[in-house]
């Protein structure tokens, strides 16, 4: 959950958010590194007054300059193809729910139950009970098993939204007659919120996502009391 003043990203609540931290982490640090010997060079340009003629045409220097960019772009790009190929990676998930996009709500099929499905409404502000939060509160969350791998078919029946939810590293396209699909693992119990990231017109700031995590007998628990809630 974000707070106010707060620099970084949220908390990862997945592998794959994981890994993407360290990767800013590790292409910060090189981008800072890469700033520190630019603004030297600048310094030192600027405050001296003497001149090397051997700088001035020096077949070492090209050579450093076009090598060492090289060597500095293949540091990021391999991590970077690999977390790519991470996020795409879905093997033999647990569970696969299906979210689809309205104006401007989320509905939910657990596809892997029969007739286990909601619209997600966002909680007006004078409904809101102590303790929930302004435009992130739903009045039907998504219920997930903790440490299990989730598949998420993403559409949308009307415009284009976007299905995120940052602390689990996932963010995916909604496009109506399309089906997109993306896959987590949530590593701990918790509720994360997320919002649509697609502008999909007047009330698009009013469709967030909630997502909660719980342990695995008590997602059983779950799903048994909304069918029954469901059927009856």
């Amino acid at each position: 959950m974000a707070h106010p003043s707060q620099m970084g990203f949220q908390d990862a609540a997945s592998p794959v958010m994981e890994e993407l931290l360290h990767f800013h982490d590790h292409t910060l640090m090189i981008v800072f590194l890469i700033s520190a010997l630019v603004l030297y060079i600048i310094l030192a340009m600027v405050s001296t007054k003497l001149t090397n003629k051997y700088i001035l045409d020096s077949q070492e220097i090209e050579i450093v300059w076009t090598i060492l960019p090289a060597i500095i772009l293949i540091l990021i790009a391999l991590p970077s193809l690999r977390i790519l190929y991470l996020m795409d990676e879905i093997n033999d998930p647990h569970l696969t729910i299906k979210a689809m996009g309205h104006q401007w709500y989320w509905s939910y099929e657990y596809t892997d139950y029969e007739d286990l499905m909601f619209d997600s409404y966002m909680i007006q502000t004078q409904d809101l009970t102590p303790g929930q939060f302004r435009l992130l509160e739903t009045d039907h969350r998504m219920i997930v098993p903790m440490e299990s791998p989730i598949r998420v078919l993403v559409s949308a029946e009307d415009v284009l939204h976007s299905w995120t939810v940052p602390s689990l590293g996932v963010k995916m396209d909604a496009v109506p007659g399309r089906l997109n699909q993306t896959a987590f693992i949530v590593s701990r119990p918790g509720i994360f919120y997320g919002q649509c990231s697609e502008i999909c017109g007047a009330n698009h700031s009013f469709m967030p996502i909630v997502v909660e995590a719980i342990p695995l007998e008590h997602f059983e628990n779950w799903s048994s009391l909304m069918l029954k809630e469901i059927s009856s």
